[in-house]
């Protein structure tokens, strides 16, 4: 897990619908949500612009830190935490913006800061409509 997950990785809700055009490189990493292998945040904003779709933010930062001994489930634990913390939000994209593991006394903690966006289909306005009817 944290191979995976670090600084600029980009996690996506796996239902999360995407351009045709735009091929992922991913594996499942959380319960219902995955990493995103072959792109980081800026490549991935810019990919969605090409193929006519909007990458929209939709919180400021979240920040949340877990303790424990094994890196790897602390990392999913305080991911999990912001994704809990983020819940109401209708999101569909995670932004990791910063993991830090440190250590204390033996006992691990790592804090792990993101950004929640939006991915979507470009809403088409009532004049679009009426220009092709």
């Amino acid at each position: 897990m944290t191979e995976k997950i670090k600084m600029g990785s980009i996690l996506i809700q796996g239902s999360t619908l995407m351009p045709d055009s735009m091929w992922l490189e991913s594996e499942k990493c959380l319960d219902g949500w995955i990493v995103v292998k072959n792109l980081d945040g800026i490549r991935l904003g810019r990919k969605v612009r090409e193929a006519g779709w909007t990458l929209s933010p939709i919180a400021d930062e979240m920040q949340a830190t877990a303790f424990g001994l094994d890196a790897g489930k602390i990392t999913r634990r305080a991911i999990q935490q912001i994704l809990a913390k983020l819940k109401p939000a209708k999101f569909n994209c995670l932004q990791i913006t910063q993991v830090a593991l440190n250590h204390f006394l033996g006992l691990s903690h790592v804090s792990v800061s993101a950004h929640a966006q939006h991915i979507r289909e470009p809403r088409v306005s009532s004049a679009s409509k009426l220009a092709v009817a």
